[in-house]
This record gives structure tokens, sequence and C-alpha cells, in this order.
């Protein structure tokens, strides 16, 4: 064969192996289109992000410490919160040393935590600061292959742990996510907005942008947490090369299950996120404000180690006030523009019930988006899925009992319990007085007070308020 034929078809194989299946137009489509979890498989093998694995991290990174969270291994029945760890700060090399179980642990930060009984865990490290010194390395990451134009590793958070490592589960308060996995595999738990009573929520410990959970969803106190039989998992094994795309609100808890794993994540805006902030500011501004109060039942770790510390009352007003601003602003323009505003209580998200009264719908299971959805799933973009192992407990309201049911089937009775469930019975103990009545606490109240519904409920009436003028 001609030397120069075989040459062209040379450099036409090497052009199809570094074909992508989708375009950054092709991926932001698929995207903003998705209602569901999936994994995109085939679109990171040419990015040098790959090649931040722990030894690697460990050599670029040299002397520079790391603040790494400490657990310990074994079952629990609730969540093991930050607040409940220990910390210690490292170099990589001490982390990588003993996680190896090489060399003599009493020489390092470890010391106290044997590898065999703890894990290690070294979480929202911003790669803006962690790579100030080498910014050539955001280029490692290239999020504009996913139609963000610009968009690298400077808008990306690192985490790198060991087996059994793990983040509470949670839901962010703002935009959609992005997670490359680059070494090791991490175990994925997901529930959709919906199921948000059978979680019950908590913010406290208290952390901006994150509400947390009080079950721990893999191995939950059913007596304490009924509802929680009714929310619909979805599972996925993040394997190094694949990028798991989280829709917005999605809960989510992450354990890794090798002995070391590494991944980076860029949390994605989105204009609903206006809306989230004045959710947030009007949160902070609550927790902040009972939760400084001296009382007795105030000594508790309230603020998660991630929080600098608690702002003060005016602070939070100020913050309060600018983002409803921002909300009232943007109101104003669409309403020039004669565009429709989503800010409206006349939104599909919103019905009247027998009373006239307002009522949030539920809306479509994730199941019904996914097959109303235009994207199409195939070998490069994989949906994240129920659980087949689980067998939801359908709650009866006529029998007030929970039944076995098949995964998907009657869902929306079971989130609807949770939902009944999900302000009253917390799960937390409650304390009794002299007389033998059960007393309100401080974490009683802001329960009642900051659930998801309650919290929507009021920001667009602040919203509403301050673009209709109201003093």
């Amino acid at each position: 064969m001609n030397k120069c034929v075989v040459t062209v078809l040379s450099l036409v194989l090497l052009q199809q192996m570094d074909a992508k299946p989708f375009t950054p137009m092709e991926a932001r489509k698929i995207i903003e289109s998705l209602q569901q979890p999936a994994v995109f498989l085939n679109m990171t093998h040419d990015w040098t992000g790959l090649q931040w694995t722990v030894e690697h991290l460990a050599t670029v990174l040299g002397g520079k410490t790391l603040r790494f969270r400490i657990g310990k291994r074994g079952a629990r029945k609730t969540p093991l919160f930050e607040t409940q760890c220990s910390y210690v700060e490292a170099t990589v090399w001490d982390f990588l040393c003993w996680a190896k179980d090489q060399g003599d642990p009493s020489l390092t930060p470890f010391s106290n935590y044997p590898v065999s009984e703890f894990w290690a865990y070294a979480d929202y490290k911003y790669v803006a600061v962690l790579l100030q010194d080498k910014v050539s390395m955001f280029e490692d990451v290239g999020w504009s292959d996913f139609g963000y134009p610009g968009r690298n590793g400077r808008e990306s958070t690192l985490w790198m742990g060991t087996k059994e490592a793990n983040t509470p589960c949670h839901q962010d308060s703002y935009g959609c996510n992005l997670v490359l996995q680059v070494q090791g595999r991490k175990k994925w738990h997901l529930f959709p907005p919906g199921d948000t009573g059978c979680l019950y929520p908590t913010r406290i410990p208290y952390e901006e942008s994150s509400v947390f959970s009080q079950v721990n969803v893999v191995q939950p106190d059913l007596q304490r947490f009924a509802a929680f039989s009714g929310a619909r998992r979805h599972i996925v094994t993040l394997h190094p090369g694949q990028v798991l795309f989280v829709p917005r609100h999605w809960w989510h808890y992450v354990e890794s299950i090798d002995p070391l794993t590494v991944s980076v994540n860029s949390w994605i805006e989105m204009e609903v996120d206006d809306e989230a902030r004045v959710e947030e500011a009007l949160t902070r501004t609550i927790v902040c404000a009972l939760k400084s109060a001296p009382s007795n039942d105030n000594k508790d770790e309230w603020l998660n180690p991630t929080e600098v510390d608690a702002s003060s009352h005016e602070e939070n007003l100020q913050y309060l006030t600018l983002a409803v601003q921002k909300c009232t602003d943007k109101r104003k323009e669409q309403r020039c523009s004669a565009a429709p505003s989503h800010n409206s209580t006349d939104s599909p998200l919103w019905k009247r019930d027998s009373r006239g009264h307002l009522k949030q719908s539920p809306g479509p299971t994730a199941e019904q988006q996914a097959h109303n959805s235009p994207v199409s799933f195939g070998p490069h973009l994989v949906p994240v899925t129920l659980d087949p192992n689980h067998k939801q407990r359908l709650f009866c309201s006529k029998t007030n009992q929970f039944a076995i049911g098949e995964p998907g089937a009657g869902s929306d009775e079971g989130v609807e319990a949770g939902r009944m469930t999900g302000g009253t019975d917390t799960g937390r103990e409650d304390c009794v007085d002299n007389t033998g009545h059960k007393t309100i606490s401080t974490n009683n109240l802001l329960e009642a007070l900051l659930h998801p519904d309650i919290i929507t409920l009021v920001a667009k009436l602040l919203i509403d308020r301050q673009a209709d003028g109201c003093p």
C-alpha cells in the first residue's frame, strides 16, 4: 500500500480515537434538558487532569498542608456530620504514607488515627487556591468540552480521600453539578427533590447552600425516620474518567469505596439561583439570630467547619436586602421586555386545593421526566436509575402504616407521607420539663421555621413586597 495512503489512514484513525461523542454544544443541550442524574462516558480521555492522582498531587503540592477531616470507620445509625469529626493539617505526602500504612505513623499528623480504624478526607478544596502558584494546571480540567467556554480547573473543587470517606447526605441550594472521577471509585446515592420530606431536612449544622439530611441513608434508623422508606434511591458507582451530572436540588450521599480516591467537581450557576440566594440569605438570618442567642439548649456545635464565623444580624440583613433587590431588578427587566415572570405563584409548580389555598405541586417523578425528556441515552450517556435492590415501603394514609411496594410504584404517596412527617417527626430527642410536658427547643423551632416550603413562601413574599414598593 502506498505510504501516503497509510499515513492518511493513520491520521484519520487518530482523529476518530480523539473524537468525543458529543460536541460542546450538544453536551450543553443535554445538560440543560436532563431531569435526572446521568453519567457521561468517553468525554475526558484527553484531559491531563486525569493525572491528578494522590501520588501526582503529593509531588505537585510538596510541603503545602491541607486540612483533612477524620472519621471513625464502621456503621452508624445517624450521619457523621463535619462538626463531629476530627481534623488534622498535613501534606499530601503525609496522607499518602498514612493511607498506604508505610513508614513510621508516629512521624505524621495522623499518628493518633490508625488507618484500620479511621478514614480521612480532604474535601471542598478550591483548586484556584490550592494551585494558585501553578495556574497552568487549571487547563488540565476542561469543562468547556461540556459547553461552558472558559470554565476549567479554576472554577473547580478537589476531593481526596480514603475508603469509607464520605459526605453526609445533603442537597445543594445552588446550580447543578458536574463531577469528574480521577482516581478510585465513589458510590453515589441520589434522591429526587420531590423526596425532600422523606429525608428529614435540617439546617443544623449550618452551612450556606447545603441542606443536610438527618438520616444516615446507608444505615437508616426507620423507627426514628419512618418516612425515609418512601424515598426513591438512585445509585451509581463512578469510575475514573467518567463525569456525573447531578441536576439541581437532587439529594446525594457520596462514599469512597477504594483505598484512595480523587475527584474534581464544578457547580454550574443557573438563573434560578437568584431566588435561591434570597432563600439562603433568609435562612442564614434566622439561624444566626436564634443560635447566637444565649440559651441552655444552644450549646451544640451548630456552625459547620466550612463556615468561618457566624455573621452579625446587620450583615445578614444587608445580604438579604441585596439578594431580594437582585430579584426585583430582574422582575422589572422582565416586565419591560414583556417576558413572563417565574416568581409568580401562578407557575405550574403551584396549584390551589379544594379550599382555594395555594399548595406546591410535587411535579412529575424523575422517571416520568426522563420518559418525556428529549435526551437520548446510549453507550456514551447512561442514566442513573432507581436502585433495583431497594424495595420501597409505601405509606397508606388509611391504615397509617407502610407497605412494601415496587420501586417507583405509588411513589407520590410515599413522598406525601414524607411531607406530612418531615416537619414534625424529626428524629431528635424531645426535652421534657419538670411538669412532664415536652418543651420546644431552639432546634425544634428552627426545623419548623426553616422547612423548605416555608422558606420558599417567605422568600416569595419578600420579593413580591419589594417589587410592589411596600415598606
